[in-house]
């Protein structure tokens, strides 16, 4: 693949998460940490394999959380999957990587990168609700290692939300504690959320 085919990611310094505070799991402190990771002279686009191997550096990935009532929107990350750490795990998040083509680099192409990973991964029908609701940091993984997630949850007003890739299976909603009874068959991102979310 030529350098000009290569997917250019978003990424902020490791050290910027040490500097804001440490943490493991998931964290509700979105005012705290936000502002300081979407700094624009701090953000950068780096070759996604590059950005894959080098924990200095933390891609930031929108996770959204689809919510009607005390339902979850859930899926299985299929075979045709780009990551395949995450392959033939359950998840509760809908998101992926903030590129390049969505924009200068500030919180307005983080935003752009959230909307067009959820309008590739899910067909939302109806009007929904959304807010930030907290981070997630794993350094225990490898792809955890690399990644943190920034979580929001879209409230719906109807349980109404289709899977539009090939790569997202066995998608549907279910009340909490249903998913919490099959909590091992989740990721880690996943688990975190799943003792989180109220």
């Amino acid at each position: 693949m030529s350098e000009a085919n290569v997917e250019r990611v978003l990424v902020v310094p490791t050290a910027v998460l040490h500097d804001v505070g440490l943490f493991q799991g998931f964290c509700p402190d979105v005012e705290r940490y936000l502002p300081r990771l979407l700094v624009p002279a701090q953000l950068r686009y780096v070759p996604r394999p590059e950005a894959e191997n080098d924990p200095t550096l933390k891609q930031l990935i929108p996770y959204v959380v689809l919510r009607c009532g005390e339902l979850v929107f859930h899926y299985v990350r299929g075979k045709a999957g780009n990551e395949v750490r995450l392959r033939a795990r359950r998840s509760l998040g809908v998101g992926g990587h903030v590129c390049a083509q969505d924009g200068e680099l500030q919180a307005d192409a983080y935003r752009a990168g959230m909307l067009r990973e959820l309008e590739e991964e899910v067909l939302l029908e109806g009007p929904f609700r959304e807010r930030c609701v907290g981070l997630i940091n794993d350094d225990r993984t490898p792809v955890g290692q690399v990644h943190l997630g920034i979580v929001h949850v879209l409230d719906l007003e109807a349980p109404r939300a289709r899977c539009r890739e090939d790569a997202l299976i066995e998608s549907g909603f279910a009340t909490l504690p249903e998913l919490r009874g099959m909590r091992d068959e989740f990721e880690t991102w996943s688990q975190f959320l799943l003792d989180a979310l109220a």
